[in-house]
């Protein structure tokens, strides 16, 4: 008998975690790699952001919390969804959690039975399955096509709604794709989900200040009203106000959920960083400004790599609404061999063959649950893309 769980063996390792680690290794092997594969903003914390976390340190605000979050900080929260998206709730529908991960979590964990399943549209962030799995529930991965730019269509929701439907997983602008639901994309979705009163809506709203060319962001419950006691509005400070290791994310949503969810923090890590919430506290309720010009340098930076990429023959690479990845299609490569004599047999076989050999580290698509694709994080330097996409440009123009 194994002393491992049984549960544990349904899930992987995240693969972008994995990819990350590997580059690093690579350098501190000396290897000249250049990272694409990590989530995370290059920019620093703002500086009024971090000036919250000193002085809540300095006036001692560094005990245990409230399981899932200070009063003042689920308050900055409620005012947040009421400026940003016209959204009412009170504290005692939010809860704060150690990352956006976590919230997503004990939702979860909180409301899944053995045979209740949830709808995920793939490309998919690779830690929705595995966290359904986790929590004794079935994924129902539904694929979208590049044709419709990775966007799910109200047939095919339909098409997935059954019975044993609990939740529907909505991530927009998505992580892998950069793909963003405007409202009018958003209605159809959400007049399906009205015809079953039965299924419950989580969105993933993380990357919602990441929009370009005009992108409106909208969330369920803000397009259908009629969805807001049964939603679970989930967001977090880690991408827009790049505080990915402050680890602060949270959620809003009816009161006998957010309490579910209380307890089995309350079991788990208990509460986020004191320290953390605080500055959090400063991120929402706090200036504004950096959004715009940062949001200018992504969108630069965006345009670059689609140019770049799109150079490649073989390779298709969209141009995506808003977060700071692209997935680009390399269903042209497959088949062909490297230099040094792999075969290209699938993406993970690429994207492995560009980090041995041309030190460029992407995930490879398979890992967001669609393929033949790659995903490139472009929260890097103009320099570090620049340099990378040639030397995509040249592992590709290499291959035969």
């Amino acid at each position: 008998m194994s002393f491992l769980s049984a549960t544990l063996s349904r899930v992987k390792p995240s693969p972008t975690i994995a990819m990350t680690a590997k580059a690093a290794e690579l350098k501190a092997a000396g290897r000249d790699v250049i990272g694409l594969s990590a989530g995370e903003p290059d920019f620093d914390t703002p500086q009024n952001i971090k000036d919250a976390a000193v002085a809540a340190i300095a006036a001692g605000k560094t005990k245990y919390t409230a399981p899932d979050g200070i009063p003042e900080l689920k308050q900055a929260v409620c005012a947040k969804l009421s400026r940003d998206n016209g959204l009412e709730y009170t504290p005692a529908q939010v809860s704060v959690g150690t990352g956006g991960k976590q919230t997503l979590y004990n939702a979860l964990m909180a409301t899944l039975n053995e045979g209740d399943e949830v709808i995920i549209p793939a490309p998919y962030w690779v830690s929705y399955p595995d966290m359904v799995l986790l929590a004794g529930g079935t994924p129902v991965v539904v694929e979208t096509t590049l044709e419709n730019s990775f966007k799910l269509t109200a047939e095919q929701l339909e098409a997935a709604i059954t019975p044993n439907t609990k939740w529907f997983i909505f991530n927009s602008p998505s992580n892998p794709t950069g793909a963003g639901y405007n409202a009018d994309e958003l209605n159809p979705l959400t007049d399906v989900l009205m015809r079953h009163p039965h299924v419950w809506v989580m969105t993933d709203d993380m990357y919602e200040h990441l929009g370009y060319d005009g992108f409106d962001f909208c969330t369920p419950a803000q397009i259908e009203p009629g969805l807001y006691g049964r939603t679970l509005t989930c967001n977090g400070v880690s991408k827009a106000y790049a505080m990915t290791g402050w680890r602060i994310g949270y959620a809003a949503g009816p009161v006998e959920l957010i309490a579910a969810m209380r307890k089995v923090q309350s079991q788990s890590t208990s509460n986020p960083c004191s320290v953390s919430q605080w500055a959090a506290v400063e991120a929402l309720n706090g200036t504004q400004d950096f959004l715009a010009p940062n949001n200018a340098i992504f969108k630069r930076r965006r345009d670059l790599v689609v140019a770049k990429l799109n150079q490649v023959e073989g390779i298709t690479c969209p141009t995506p609404e808003g977060a700071f990845y692209v997935y680009p299609s390399i269903a042209g490569l497959i088949g062909k061999t490297t230099p040094a004599g792999t075969v290209i047999t699938d993406d993970e076989a690429f994207a492995t063959a560009l980090l041995e050999e041309a030190n460029v580290a992407v995930v490879f698509g398979a890992a967001f649950g669609l393929s033949p694709n790659f995903r490139v994080s472009y929260a890097t330097s103009d320099e570090a893309l620049t340099e990378a996409c040639d030397r995509i440009q040249r592992f590709c123009a290499a291959l035969t």
